[in-house]
Order: structure tokens, then sequence, then C-alpha cells
């Protein structure tokens, strides 16, 4: 009896993977992105939740799909209780589409480039918002995604084995033209499912939700979550041969698991050792100060 009763008091934790090297042409018109690090930063993501006793789903270019993805995580959001971990990691494209939902005509909604079609960033924190309270979120995504990139200019063309991270903003233009009935019912979609209030994720998660509009969603987040990106707002994130720049420096500063110190400090690390034109970014939601506080990875 007593050892069902330990059993059941441990944490689970549960992985998901996602890395595309490419994109299906025929949801982004005619356009393939191709990628040469994306699948490598996926199964190096694994290998630390391996090593850290986790359970894992591996989604890579083909089989990364909206459909795929989501079940994942929404299967996640159903098994996991108070005091676990869910751990989710992108490597591929970000992308743009016309912000529907919003309060601001011109604003543009991030998302990430799958493969068959795009998820927007407004679906991404609903969908995480499903998770039980006091489930810890750990999002890791090595990616361009967002919403400012247009207003900072084009990106530049990098080098053989350096590429932008970024579904360029003409490409955005036309696959948003070809399926704004698609993307436009997607974002009132999670309007309508979280009460007809406004979603503004990039702004909750940066914790300057001082408006009633935007307490009215950070209010019914129930998990604490820690997202660090590959960048700023206006910059991009930078694929390489056998990683992306991002992923390759946290990988150096965890070492194995040889790493000592905080979520904080991990990213204050990577921080550290990236070039002024990549920058990544570190955001939360809920209650995450003690979150921060724990070794990385943790389950």
């Amino acid at each position: 009896m007593a050892s069902k009763t330990r059993l059941s008091a441990q944490k689970q934790a549960h992985a998901l993977h996602v890395g595309l090297n490419e994109v299906s042409a025929d949801g982004y018109a005619g356009w393939t992105g191709p990628l040469a690090a994306c699948e490598f930063d996926a199964h190096d993501m694994a290998a630390i939740a391996k090593s850290q006793g986790m359970k894992s789903t591996l989604l890579l270019t083909k089989k990364a799909t909206r459909a795929k993805v989501l079940a994942a995580i929404r299967s996640s959001a159903k098994a996991l209780a108070a005091g676990d971990l869910f751990f989710l990691s992108y490597s591929g494209h970000g992308g743009q589409v016309p912000d529907v939902s919003g309060d601001e005509a011109d604003k543009q909604d991030e998302t990430w480039c799958l493969y068959d079609a795009q998820l927007i960033d407004d679906e991404l924190y609903f969908e995480l918002s499903r998770f039980k309270a006091g489930v810890r979120v750990l999002v890791i995504s090595d990616s361009c995604h967002s919403g400012t990139v247009v207003r900072a200019g084009p990106p530049q063309p990098g080098t053989a084995s350096q590429r932008p991270k970024l579904m360029p903003p003409t490409v955005a233009r036309r696959v948003y033209s070809e399926h704004q009935a698609f993307y436009d019912k997607l974002q009132l979609g999670v309007q309508k499912a979280s009460g007809n209030a406004v979603l503004d994720p990039d702004t909750a998660l940066a914790q300057v939700a001082v408006s009633g509009r935007l307490t009215a969603i950070v209010h019914k987040f129930n998990p604490t979550v820690i997202l660090m990106s590959g960048c700023q707002d206006n910059q991009f994130s930078m694929d390489g041969d056998h990683n992306g720049a991002f992923t390759e420096q946290l990988l150096k500063v965890w070492n194995h698991g040889q790493f000592k110190g905080s979520y904080a400090s991990l990213h204050a690390r990577v921080l550290a050792a990236m070039p002024p034109a990549q920058s990544p970014n570190l955001f939360t939601l809920g209650s995450a100060a003690s979150f921060l506080k724990e070794t990385p990875f943790l389950v």
C-alpha cells in the first residue's frame, strides 16, 4: 500500500519536440522554406528530456502537422496534474497572419510554421491555458515569431550555414491571401472559446497585463509557464548546419546536465553567449517565481 501511495504521488512529465526542415508547398503558396538544423534541434531537446526521465513525443517535418501537434498538447493537458511538467520545444520557421480578433487593424499575429499550415500564437496559448492549475509548462522556441518583424525590416540574408528562421513577409502575405478564411476562422474561434476576450499572449507573457482586457485572459491561466525564445521581437533566429544558433548555445550552457543553476541563470548564460543581433528572450505567465528558480528540465 505504501509503495502504491508513493507511486501515485510521483510527478509526471511529458515532452513534445517539434522540428521542421521544410513545410508543404501546398499549404504555403508554393514555398517550402528549407532549413538544415531544425530536426537536429528537436532530437537534441528530446535527448535532454530522456536524460531527465520524461516521456517524449517527437514530430519531425512531415509529421509535424497542425492536427498532430494539437493532439499531443491536448493529450498532455488531460493527463498532467498539479506539480507535473510539460516541456514543449519548437524549431522551425516563424510567420505572421493579420490579426482579425484584436483591436489594432494593422497588428500581426505570430505563428509557428507547421508542415501543412500555421499554428497561431492565440491558439497555442489558449491550448496551454487548458493545463490544470499547478502544472509547470516550459516552452523553448527556436524560431522567428515576432509580431514586429515587418516594422524591423527584412532580415539579413545570412550565409550558406546560417539562415533566418523566418517565413518571408511576401510569402506570408501570399499564404494568408490564399487561406484567409481558414486563418480568420481560427482566430475568431479562439476568441469565442475564451469568452470573446481579445487574446494578446505576447503582452500577457511579458507581464504587462495592466488593462481589464488583458487581465480577463491572464486570470484564467491556471498553469505556470516559462517561455524561452530564440530572439527579441525585432530580431531573427538563425538556422545552422547542426543546430540553430539559439539551441546551439543552450546546449553548450546545459553541457549534458553539468550546468548548475536555475532557469533564470540558464537564460542569462545563453543570452550572454549570443551576438547582439540575436538576443534570446524570456517570458513568464502565472506564478513563475519559484519555477524560475528550479533546476532546468527537472521533473
